[in-house]
């Protein structure tokens, strides 16, 4: 995982030959492929064979082998990010991350999910790769931290493959894979009970790809779509709460629920210009629509949400004389997407105030269309004959155009044009307006040698994230508009990466600082004057001290900070040099992977994460956990895969995630010891 390559494998077979060192080999990428990334920057990519023997059922199972990534479980698929910084809430949290499927984004600017991750199928993905650090030269918007791609199995021969999961709370997983020279097909579907009370979660994910020649064109098409059906359970109160075997059961909103469906194709068209230019054209259409209940706000209206996109990328990667490369493209793409926000009923408890200023009724109702326009291009320079300095400068340019169209009536009136009591209701409806953003973000690379020798690299990069349409147009009392600037990132990372015969080793020292940082402030409204600083070390290693035995380790030591003072929303107040909520300064994996025999494999996982502050007075925090996980898998015969983990070894009492609001320490409590067996069988 740590040293990359630009091919990729489908899912693996029953694992019967020794463990490989990972291959060191970097060959030309695909556009916008993550070793473009990596040549002078932190990278990791999970393969294929690491991602079947997770077997991840949340995001969170598999990203914890990247260091400096932490996607913190909520209930159900619900998840938060956190690429080299905290996990980010509330405003500004939204689209701080890039998510891609095969190089293209998932959702269009501006109209992200913070819990997008279940769009994607990363349990049977070929690979999983992550970008640390400001990513938008290569990425474009909202890679402000880093970005995820996901790497879909491309067409070839692999015979029908089924497989079947069962284990605690009720769960059972299935999956089929097959393929042929020109077709591939991946299908999972998954169902649980939940361990908490009335949470039930019901998940399906279908992925069909196809592969062809036309003329001189290579052509590979894929249509993904995903469908999540949950009961949601929110936090657990009071201080410690996650230890109390009853109340880590408990589920305080059994009401709350998440229905979400998206959809998504593309056709990638690529062609040899001549011996040294190679050409790609891929046009893409998505689909997204989600429905839940706002449980956690006072009255609990619903929210409903969608949109509609299509693009068109175009890349041109040249090779120059001296052995360059150049790469440049464009990229278009249109969106139309809505949000409604209802409330079915009056507010009955709680104060006089927010009885009165959350009416029944309809408080948002409004489309958003958007436009955007981007250039970009990159250089892998040498700089001796030998060709071991190289320098690798890069710059995109980004155009967004938003065009709101307000459907309820304009202000902070009932949706029947009627004032609220106290001085007016809690929403504000802002005026049909346009809104536009250009962006510039810029890498330069430096790298020094190559992985036998060593490896130096050092690099400037920026990203960047326009303000989300809810951001913009979702506003509260006494703010008609919302005069927001585009996040920025600056950071600088140097790195050393090596790999011996028996050793690969990488470690990475970064810097960052974010300007206009997006936040809600004590008056409730979205500003973006806010500013932060970031800084740590990460590293990741694989060793392989005999041929049945593998040790790997990812670790990050970080620290994040404000940089500006504010009393914001909640209650709270934010002090220069205070470290940042919800923001671990250490997380560390270990993995010791053991093949006793050919057709046996073991694997032991030790997850620690450090304490944490819960809020911006740094007055509360959490004590960290340390997680054992067991998976075992036996190739029984050629044909029949048995296979079995135990997740939470121990038995340790942990959060998922803390926090502490308005007054109370607040929790996502952590699954107890589970026991998942199965079997994958070709027939």
């Amino acid at each position: 995982m740590l040293l990359l390559a630009g091919a990729t494998a489908s899912a693996p077979p029953a694992p019967a030959a020794e463990p490989a060192m990972p291959p060191l080999v970097v060959t030309i990428a695909a556009p916008r492929d993550i070793t473009q990334w990596t040549a002078a920057g932190s990278g990791s990519r999970i393969e294929a064979a690491d991602i079947a023997r997770t077997r991840p059922t949340h995001a969170s199972e598999l990203f914890a082998r990247v260091p400096g990534v932490w996607i913190s479980r909520g209930d159900g698929q619900e998840s938060l990010i956190a690429i080299r910084s905290p996990v980010l809430t509330g405003a500004g949290a939204c689209g701080a991350f890039q998510i891609l499927e095969d190089g293209i984004p998932i959702r269009p600017a501006g109209f992200c999910n913070v819990n997008q991750l279940f769009e994607v199928d990363f349990a049977q993905a070929a690979a999983v790769e992550v970008a640390r650090g400001p990513a938008s030269s290569q990425y474009g918007a909202n890679a402000l931290h880093g970005a995820i791609n996901v790497v879909s199995p491309k067409p070839g021969l692999q015979p029908w493959t089924l497989g079947l999961e069962a284990g605690a709370d009720d769960t059972v997983t299935g999956h089929l894979s097959t393929g042929s020279a020109h077709w591939r097909l991946d299908a999972r579907g998954s169902d649980t009970h939940g361990f908490r009370d009335a949470t039930p979660t019901g998940e399906q994910k279908l992925g069909i790809g196809h592969a062809t020649t036309v003329g001189r064109w290579q052509v590979q098409s894929r249509l993904a779509a995903s469908n999540l059906n949950q009961e949601t359970a929110g936090y657990i109160l009071g201080k410690d709460a996650y230890r109390d075997a009853g109340l880590r059961r408990d589920n305080l909103n059994p009401e709350a629920y998440r229905d979400a469906a998206s959809a998504r194709i593309h056709s990638a068209w690529r062609t040899a210009v001549d011996t040294d230019t190679a050409l790609s054209i891929t046009p893409y259409a998505r689909w997204s629509r989600m429905q839940f209940l706002q449980h956690y706000l006072p009255g609990q209206p619903t929210e409903e949400n969608g949109q509609r996109s299509a693009g068109l990328l175009l890349d041109l990667h040249h090779r120059l004389a001296g052995g360059g490369d150049w790469r440049g493209g464009l990229a278009f793409e249109y969106a139309q997407g809505f949000v409604t926000e209802t409330q079915a009923r009056p507010l009955t408890t709680g104060s006089a105030f927010l009885q009165a200023t959350r009416p029944a009724g309809v408080h948002y109702d409004f489309e958003v269309s958007s436009r955007l326009a981007a250039l970009w291009q990159s250089l892998d320079l040498p700089l001796d004959a030998a060709g071991d300095w190289r320098l690798l400068p890069s710059v995109r340019v980004e155009y967004l155009d938003y065009d709101y169209d307000n459907h309820a009536l304009t202000g902070n009136t009932r949706d029947d044009g009627t004032p609220c009591g106290f001085g007016g209701c809690l929403h504000n409806r802002p005026a049909d307006r346009q809104d536009r953003f250009t962006n510039v973000a810029g890498r330069l690379g430096l790298r020094y040698g190559d992985l036998a020798r060593g490896q130096w690299y050092a690099a400037w990069s920026s990203g960047f994230r326009p303000p989300q349409a809810t951001e913009l147009y979702r506003l509260q009392r006494g703010q008609d508009t919302a005069d927001l600037d585009s996040e920025r990132l600056q950071g600088v990372e140097v790195g050393y990466r090596r790999a011996w015969a028996d050793l690969q080793i990488g470690v990475t020292a970064f810097g960052m600082k974010k300007t206009h940082f997006i936040f809600t402030d004590a008056q409730g409204f979205n500003v973006s004057d806010g500013r932060t600083r970031h800084f740590g070390l990460e590293t990741e290693a694989t060793w392989r001290p005999a041929s049945r035995h593998t040790l790997s380790l990812a670790a990050s030591l970080a620290r994040h900070r404000y940089a500006f003072d504010r009393a914001v929303g909640g209650g709270e107040t934010i002090e220069h040099g205070n470290e940042i909520d919800t923001a671990p300064p250490f997380m560390a994996t270990a993995r010791w992977l053991y093949r006793p025999r050919r057709d046996l494999t073991l694997e032991l996982e030790g997850i620690r994460m450090g304490p944490y502050y819960l809020n911006a007075a740094n007055t509360a925090r959490y004590d960290g956990h340390t997680l054992l996980n067991l998976r075992a898998d036996w190739a029984a015969s050629s044909r029949t895969l048995l296979f079995a983990r135990i997740t939470n070894l121990t038995g340790r009492d942990y959060a998922e995630r803390a926090d502490f609001a308005f007054g109370n320490h607040r929790y996502f409590p952590g699954q107890p010891r589970r026991l998942f067996i199965g079997i994958e069988w070709t027939p």
